[in-house]
């Protein structure tokens, strides 16, 4: 009987080792996961959104170094220009505030309160900076989506426009040169954009290549488009208005018209204007090409030539005036290629409307504060306090 007890003691002592051992696993473990874990990181906002949060962020402090500068202005050149940028940059950081900020209590608005300006800052390096700024717009609005990439671009432009007219209100040499380094330079090729294999002859069936539109059925050319027209009375119209193709035809439409207005205005400019007037002209029929193009390989129908235009009262008395006024209408075209387009289609419609705003200021008229975008200033949000 002793015997069994003394075996049974080493036995007993063992299980109540492994009873307290699965005890301890147990207790620990119940701590381990009552202890609440590290939070995973967040991800990466989106590029587009990147680049909006940068756009306003410079925005905000381009603006508030013009403020500062225009509250103790030298000459009125200079003060005239400090005003027109604070205004523009005004406005275009409400089209990029998202409206929940703009709601927002001040202290949830701070991450949008940009910093105090650099006491140092003078005309001059503000119109370099403003250009700095425009071209990084403007590159960011060739990966950015669709809607965003259209205000990028548009913002961009206007900054790089501003750059140059400070510049030279400041009368700076080094700034001018500064801005003109800073502008980008280049062009694309739209047709290809819109393949990177190219039918020989327009009227063929576009090739299906790579990162290039599908291949579609024959797509009349525009004089094909407007023999049709003139046997059936119909009117020939582009597929849909959210279509790349369709983008590109009233992009085309457009630049007719501009085409138009230059033969028409060509002999009532002055001499000094006409040099340019059809250099302008000559730019824009190759538009008209470009945009043909590139609209058939995707599968839309180029306009038809209209035999006339009709131009507004008052064009041929002030055909300055009148070249303004269609050069700016050309601009919100450019702005739907530019939303509706990727890779070097959207980098030619970028270039493109860049040149037609700096078009419309070279004959006296205002692109706006977002060339390419007809923006309702009453309907954006405020800025906050």
């Amino acid at each position: 009987m002793n015997d069994d007890n003394q075996e049974n003691r080493p036995r007993m002592r063992y299980f109540r080792y492994a009873v307290l051992s699965l005890a301890a696993l147990l207790v620990l473990s119940l701590g381990f996961a009552l202890i609440p874990a590290d939070p995973p990181e967040p991800p990466a906002p989106p590029f587009t959104e990147q680049a909006r949060a940068a756009a306003l962020a410079d925005a905000l402090e381009l603006r508030a170094a013009g403020l500062q500068l225009a509250g103790g202005t030298a000459d009125g050149g200079a003060a005239a220009g400090l005003d027109r940028v604070v205004t523009l940059l005004t406005i275009q950081a409400r089209a990029l505030l998202l409206p929940e900020a703009a709601a927002a209590s001040p202290a949830t608005a701070t991450p949008t309160t940009p910093a105090p300006a650099p006491a140092s800052m003078t005309a001059a390096g503000l119109a370099t900076a403003l250009a700095a700024s425009g071209t990084e717009r403007l590159r960011d609005a060739e990966a950015a989506d669709g809607g965003m990439a259209r205000l990028l671009a548009g913002a961009g432009t206007a900054q790089v426009l501003a750059a140059q007219e400070l510049a030279a209100a400041a009368g700076s040499p080094d700034a001018v040169a500064a801005v003109g380094r800073a502008v980008p330079g280049g062009t694309a090729n739209v047709s290809e954009a819109a393949s990177t294999a190219p039918a020989a002859d327009p009227g063929a069936t576009a090739p299906a290549t790579p990162g290039s539109p599908a291949a579609c059925p024959l797509v009349p050319s525009r004089q094909a488009a407007a023999s049709e027209k003139a046997q059936s009375g119909e009117q020939v119209l582009p597929p849909g208005p959210a279509a790349p193709g369709s983008a590109l035809a009233a992009l085309a439409a457009a630049e007719l018209e501009a085409v138009y207005g230059y033969q028409a205005a060509l002999a009532r400019l002055p001499a000094d204007a006409a040099g340019p007037a059809s250099e302008f002209l000559r730019r824009h029929q190759d538009l008209v090409e470009d945009a043909e193009a590139a609209s058939r390989l995707r599968c839309a129908v180029p306009p038809p030539q209209e035999p006339g235009y009709v131009l507004e009262p008052g064009f041929l008395a002030a055909p300055a005036a009148g070249l303004a006024r269609l050069e700016a209408a050309t601009l919100p075209a450019y702005g739907d290629v530019v939303a509706l387009t990727d890779g070097s289609a959207r980098t030619w419609a970028i270039t493109g409307l860049q040149a037609a705003a700096e078009r419309t200021v070279h004959w006296g008229g205002d692109p706006g504060a977002v060339p390419g975008i007809l923006l309702d200033e009453a309907r954006l949000p405020l800025l906050p306090e």
